[in-house]
């Protein structure tokens, strides 16, 4: 009877920690709530905390670049609140549009079965094909500080030569 409950017991620490493995990396934790593998890159994520609240933090080794249907900025660090099938509030990601750097607030997947997953990033809300993010991306070092990229800094910080041209537009009706 103590080796049935010696086994027993053994069968359930191996499923419990493969269980705890299974999220051991961001892809991973992303595919159980409902998100894409590869909204993060591969290469640069060293690490990534998620509290009981759902709010997430990756860190990356160093700001990088990398192209899904266009080209997204990574910092250092990536936050977000992370819920099933969406990525909130996100700070420190940025899309390029129109050879502009705007950043991405949120990342939603409302229906798996549509195949779309929509990036808002302020001025738009931009549905892509879910199949852009079924692996995660290389991501190249920042090639350079005159790219335009939109830094982050207590809100939205505009900087780079993009942004000033931008300002110029006037918008009616916004």
């Amino acid at each position: 009877m103590a080796t049935t409950f010696t086994h027993a017991l053994l069968l359930l620490l191996l499923h419990l920690s493969s269980a705890a493995a299974a999220a051991s990396n961001i892809h991973d934790l992303l595919k159980s709530r409902g998100l894409p593998a590869g909204l993060f890159p591969k290469n640069v994520v060293k690490s990534y905390d998620l509290d009981d609240y759902g709010h997430l933090q990756v860190y990356l080794e160093t700001p990088c670049v990398a192209k899904f249907e266009t080209r997204v900025f990574f910092d250092s660090v990536v936050r977000a609140n992370l819920s099933y099938g969406g990525l909130i509030g996100v700070q420190g990601l940025s899309q390029e549009e129109l050879f502009l750097w705007l950043p991405v607030k949120d990342i939603i997947v409302y229906d798996p079965s549509s195949g779309l997953i929509l990036f808002d990033i302020g001025l738009a809300h931009k549905q892509l094909s879910l199949s852009l993010f079924e692996d995660p991306p290389v991501c190249s070092p920042q090639e350079n500080q005159n790219a335009g990229v939109l830094m982050e800094k207590g809100g939205r910080e505009e900087t780079g030569f993009q942004v000033e041209r931008f300002k110029s537009f006037s918008f009616s009706g916004a």
